[in-house]
């Protein structure tokens, strides 16, 4: 859970902490904020949505006469389950909550009310990100929302639609203004980045076509980096940025889920191991310092023990340098719930053995750049991250936004420590 303000209490993935960042503008603007609190909910596990449930309760006890409106993708997908609820409000669809003009004329005076269209029939992305001032030292830029695809464990694509791409004059313009306001590092985001272009004109538009533009476009941008993207559609033109231009982070983020390719299949994932150990020799052939994180699935339904162990195999020989691991949660309405779960011990048993040995690989690659010199964007204090996604601790602090020349001195189990130069 991350508190972008007091009023807005936002649950899951970084665009929608972005989203919530409009929103919190939005209240301000139009001054809707003073007795109400927006909970923007995520649906990717039943823990997500029972942390929100929770929250909603403690806040509404701290604030017997608040109003609680609830928006989000688990809003989205099933607003019942948060109308139940006494001390909801109002729900507001994911479509609904990003535009401005709703907020221009919302209010509070309907009780229990639902105000969400059909996510499925929204065809463009017209949300404008224009304006926001809550960003740190990286400015998060939207150019996609939705998913074409079906995994059959993820319910997100029927609180999010189908895949929609932000238009590249739209991406310019708030790539001109982050550099404006002097961010140094952009970060592209979205649902299913990858998929970004493919309605606007077919395979001429790429992510990689776009990460070219944007670099082409603005020769003073320090740093643009991609949050996380599917190993099945990586473009050759990204390759091609990443081995050319080095504002382009080399930090690659996959969503990878597992290693065994009968269970993958399973999921309805469109890559095999072999292409993800492939992708990454190349990428490494092409820029040899990029590190790589990875989301993983613990604990599939019919996962065998040799299915977990090609999990693990793949891991090391990918040397996935960040991982992050989620045992498997059963979604209603997708076809993963349906199938024969394992038992919670073996998923949490096999999350730990994953997780061990994501924290081993970093603590391998830590200890591989120490007294190497790293540029550091500063982020908060004495806190800030490499070109390669490593969080670094710093002898003294520094102003937030700044890039700066460090030497890595030492590391511990959670980042880097190093000294500015």
């Amino acid at each position: 859970m991350t508190e972008l303000s007091k009023k807005v209490i936002t649950f899951g993935c970084r665009l929608n902490n972005l989203e919530s960042q409009l929103i919190d503008q939005q209240l301000k603007q139009h001054s809707i904020d003073k007795n109400v609190f927006i909970f923007n909910t995520c649906a990717v596990t039943l823990e997500a949505e029972r942390k929100a449930k929770q929250s909603i309760r403690k806040i509404k006890k701290e604030n017997p006469n608040a109003k609680i409106v609830v928006t989000g993708c688990s809003a989205q997908i099933d607003p019942n389950k948060w109308l139940q609820m006494e001390e909801v409000s109002n729900v507001i669809g994911n479509s609904e909550k990003t535009k401005k003009e709703f907020w221009k004329n919302f209010s509070l005076n309907q009780q229990n009310e639902l105000i969400a269209s059909d996510i499925m029939l929204v065809r463009e992305d017209e949300t404008d990100f224009s304006g926001l001032a809550f960003q740190n030292s990286r400015y998060f830029l939207q150019i996609q929302n939705g998913c074409d695809h079906r995994c059959t464990f993820c319910i997100i694509p029927y609180g999010r639609g189908n895949s929609r791409s932000v238009s590249i004059k739209k991406i310019l313009d708030n790539v001109n203004e982050a550099l404006q306001k002097n961010f140094k590092e952009i970060v592209l985001t979205g649902v299913d980045l990858t998929s970004w272009g493919k309605e606007l004109l077919g395979e001429e538009y790429s992510l990689g076509f776009l990460v070219k533009k944007i670099l082409n476009e603005f020769k003073t941008l320090p740093r643009l980096r991609v949050s996380s993207i599917d190993p099945a559609e990586i473009d050759y033109e990204l390759m091609e940025v990443l081995e050319h231009d080095h504002r382009f982070m080399p930090h690659l983020h996959l969503s990878i889920q597992h290693g065994d390719d009968l269970i993958l299949k399973r999921m309805k994932r469109r890559h095999l191991y072999r292409d993800v150990i492939n992708l990454v020799n190349e990428a490494r052939r092409r820029r040899p310092e990029i590190t790589f994180g990875a989301d993983i699935i613990s604990g599939f339904p019919t996962e065998t023990l040799q299915a977990h162990r090609n999990t693990l195999n793949l891991i090391k020989e990918a040397n996935i340098n960040f991982v992050h691991t989620f045992p498997f949660s059963p979604r209603e309405g997708t076809p993963a719930a349906k199938m024969k779960m394992l038992s919670s011990e073996i998923i949490n048993k096999r999350a730990k053995e994953i997780r061990d040995l994501g924290h081993k690989n970093k603590m391998k690659y830590f200890k591989s750049i120490i007294n190497n010199h790293k540029k550091v964007l500063i982020e908060e204090g004495n806190k800030g991250y490499t070109e390669c996604f490593s969080r670094v601790q710093l002898n003294k602090n520094i102003l937030p936004g700044s890039l700066v020349d460090v030497k890595i001195i030492s590391s511990n189990k959670n980042h880097l420590e190093g000294m500015s130069l």
